[in-house]
């Protein structure tokens, strides 16, 4: 509808192209100052008359369309009230003619890399990992929808001076017992122990870079302890994974990297970018506004960056993204700047390609998380605390429903997720319990709830036709529905433009408001065939939207709540 009113406009106007056209349309603030306003001010100029002057001729040119019920004028707008019956033909039929409403008839042939949740071998999956691994999920969920092939990798913290620093913690005060006994739990007890000593003894810093540059070294002592330590970690992690119900592509983490690295450092000399200060390697930056990015220390072991450019230049090698996203915290945005940089300088026009997508802090009591501290909220904990509160929720609510713990389970977890991702991601995100799982609130439960509330109307009223009557879609409460169907490809688009789950969760909200209403004001299960038919199809098409949407975000709708 607004490409039709663009077109109209489009073919009086001509010092503007239907796209600039297209992107001044508004939607009228009130539904009785009708469903598209296009404003005239950008107009003025070239017409050199007031835009209100302007609306009024433009009004007199308008072709009579169909599609419109009038057009008129208040101000400097021009404002168009849309055929109702011939708006909710266009839109439901629309619907019903897509294989994937809302994404990508077929698939585009682009590649995106997404590295995301990338937690720290041995150290506890907590909620900053939970954060990365919620919205890349969403995103890879949003591009595959958007016609995207998508790798998903989960680039382990799997190398680097801390492994060293944990060989040294075991050896002075762990066991394998204890370790096999208790996992990660136990390597986070010595990995605190071992900071809360080098604050008294420093030499304990230089014995653990010794045991790294082993381990870069290819010492069989040391890697074979390093391996231990990640197979330990790797079975914890794929317990949160479960619950989430998320895979990845690749587990490649940073030691994947160990053998490769020696080339790009090569390639970096060759190039002239690498300069030797105090022994170490770095790439100067001072030109570009930026500390100089560290390529090797002065032990010659390497670092964060050296690693993530030699994974960059694998990936594009082997995958040949268009993209490739990297989900980490917004104090990264440094490490990401001067590293992208590098890839630039070193003449990879696919620099552009490398984006950094940034989010805020889990807030919590206690404040910012630390492992180096050991006060750690973990993610497993967090969602079982969900689940458990839920389940409290449906005993009070719905005692009798069937598969409680699966729906414990889905709501729980689902609730989680959604407050994640109802905002910004660059927002912090705070555990409000009693916001979380409000079933009534702007929530995940909220939504699963209005979906569970379409399927038992469709269940009550059994069989339907397909017959629809669009002159009963014509009531304002009808058309707010209508047109909140008609938003969902948009939403999807600015979501994957934007790399923004928060538009689908809005959207998925904004929806689910304008269903309830409908269902409120317009009794769906009468004894009209034509009434009755209608109004379930338009059930069943919301029923459809809000899980397509919430499978976006990673998130299942159970059938009864």
């Amino acid at each position: 509808m607004k490409n039709k009113v663009a077109e109209l406009i489009s073919a009086q106007v001509e010092s503007l192209s239907k796209e600039e056209i297209l992107s001044l349309i508004e939607i009228p603030p009130k539904t009785e100052m009708g469903d598209f306003a296009f404003p005239c001010f950008k107009l003025a100029k070239t017409y050199r008359k007031a835009p209100q002057a302007i609306a009024a001729e433009l009004k007199e040119k308008m072709e009579n369309a169909s599609f419109l019920s009038k057009v008129e004028c208040l101000g400097p707008y021009l404002n168009f009230y849309v055929n109702k019956q011939e708006m909710a033909r266009q839109i439901v039929e629309n619907y019903k003619n897509c294989k994937n409403y809302g994404g990508a008839e077929e698939k585009n042939s682009k590649t995106i890399c997404i590295d995301y949740s990338s937690p720290n071998v041995a150290k506890n999956f907590h909620v900053g990992h939970l954060r990365t691994t919620i919205i890349g999920n969403s995103l890879n969920n949003i591009y595959r929808k958007s016609g995207y092939d998508v790798v998903r990798i989960n680039h382990l913290g799997d190398w680097g001076t801390q492994f060293g620093k944990l060989i040294v913690a075991y050896k002075r005060w762990g066991s394998q017992q204890a370790v096999e006994n208790e996992g990660i739990s136990e390597l986070m007890r010595i990995y605190v122990k071992f900071h809360e000593e080098a604050e008294k003894d420093d030499s304990l810093n230089d014995e653990a870079r010794s045991w790294f540059t082993k381990m870069e070294h290819g010492d069989e002592e040391a890697l074979s302890i390093w391996r231990w330590f990640r197979e330990i970690s790797l079975k914890e992690f794929m317990s949160v994974y479960k619950m989430l119900d998320i895979d990845f592509d690749s587990y490649d983490g940073e030691s994947f990297y160990n053998d490769k690295m020696a080339a790009v450092i090569e390639e970096l000399k060759e190039k002239g970018l690498i300069k030797v200060s105090e022994g170490a390697q770095i790439i100067d930056l001072e030109e570009y506004g930026m500390p100089p990015c560290l390529i090797t220390k002065k032990d010659g072991s390497s670092l964060y960056a050296t690693r993530d450019i030699t994974a960059a230049l694998y990936r594009k090698n082997t995958y040949h993204f268009d993209k490739c996203l990297y989900v980490t915290g917004l104090e990264q945005k440094l490490h990401f700047a001067q590293w992208f940089k590098v890839i630039e300088l070193m003449g990879y026009d696919w620099a552009k390609d490398l984006y950094h997508v940034p989010y805020g802090l889990v807030s919590l009591k206690g404040g910012k998380l630390s492992t180096r501290k050991g006060n750690i909220i973990y993610a497993e904990d967090i969602l079982n605390e969900s689940i458990q509160k839920t389940r409290s929720i449906i005993e009070e609510k719905n005692p009798d429903i069937s598969d409680k713990e699966e729906v414990s389970r889905e709501v729980g977890i689902g609730a989680i997720i959604f407050n994640d991702l109802y905002n910004q991601r660059i927002k912090d995100v705070v555990f409000d319990w009693d916001k979380i799982l409000n079933f009534d609130g702007e929530t995940g439960p909220y939504v699963q709830y209005t979906y569970a509330r379409a399927a038992s109307v469709l269940r009550k009223i059994g069989d339907k036709t397909d017959e629809i009557d669009y002159n009963v879609l014509t009531d304002d409460t009808s058309m707010a529905l209508i047109k909140e169907i008609e938003r969902y490809p948009q939403a999807v688009k600015d979501a994957a433009d934007r790399m923004e789950p928060y538009i689908i969760s809005r959207y998925a909200v904004a929806l689910a408001q304008a269903f309830n209403k409908f269902y409120h004001d317009c009794q769906i299960n009468v004894l009209e065939d034509n009434i009755r038919n209608t109004r379930a199809n338009i059930v069943e098409i919301v029923k459809n939207i809000i899980k397509d949407a919430l499978s976006l975000l990673g998130i299942k709708c159970p059938e009864q709540m």
